[in-house]
């Protein structure tokens, strides 16, 4: 608009701010949006090694559909959440919807209802001023659940190689011969 001038990031005080699929992999140049209170980051390239500036105000938080997992820490960055905890302390909504992180049936028909309480129970651990995860409300029982069982609440799961489970099935295959035919009172014969 002519006869404005030159726009002073510096001082312009930004609320929201959305930034959906944009192919981001880092939130570099974030720290001058200090007084962010809403901050949308969905659809993107974000992962495990997310790295926000101090947002004291920010109270939302939305990074559903990116590449977070929880998983491993990437030193000398902390966990994701103990991060969040640390830069966002009024953070009340945090969303993960759509990442390996947030287990749930739509996801992965390897989850179920039980891993989802679980990454419930132990973000509130990590997060206990949220007020909503994803798209639920948190409840009073999954607050005192989460300061009783939530730092043991983190899903593990071991690796098993090809050639130990190769190894196993082999082990176990000899004791068993396959089915005869032989009528109606067929079973596995023992070798």
């Amino acid at each position: 608009v002519r006869g404005w001038g030159t726009l002073d990031i510096q001082s312009c005080r930004f609320d929201h701010f959305s930034c959906c699929l944009c192919h981001c992999r880092s939130l570099e140049g974030l720290s001058a949006f200090g007084s962010l209170e809403e901050l949308i980051l969905d659809n993107n390239l974000l992962g495990d090694d997310l790295v926000l500036p101090g947002l004291p105000r920010l109270h939302t938080l939305t990074l559903n559909k990116n590449q977070i997992s929880l998983s491993l820490p990437l030193p000398p960055l902390p966990y994701l959440l103990d991060h969040l905890a640390e830069v966002t302390p009024a953070l009340e909504y945090l969303s993960l919807l759509g990442n390996v992180a947030c287990p749930n049936e739509l996801v992965s028909l390897e989850k179920d209802e039980e891993d989802y309480k679980r990454y419930r129970c132990f973000v509130l651990h990590k997060l206990p001023n949220l007020k909503f995860l994803d798209a639920r409300k948190v409840t009073k029982q999954e607050r005192e659940e989460a300061l009783v069982r939530g730092a043991f609440m983190k899903v593990v799961k071991p690796k098993v190689s090809p050639l130990l489970s190769c190894s196993l099935f082999i082990f176990l295959l000899p004791q068993y011969g396959p089915l005869q035919k032989q009528g109606k009172d067929t079973c596995l014969k023992k070798i």
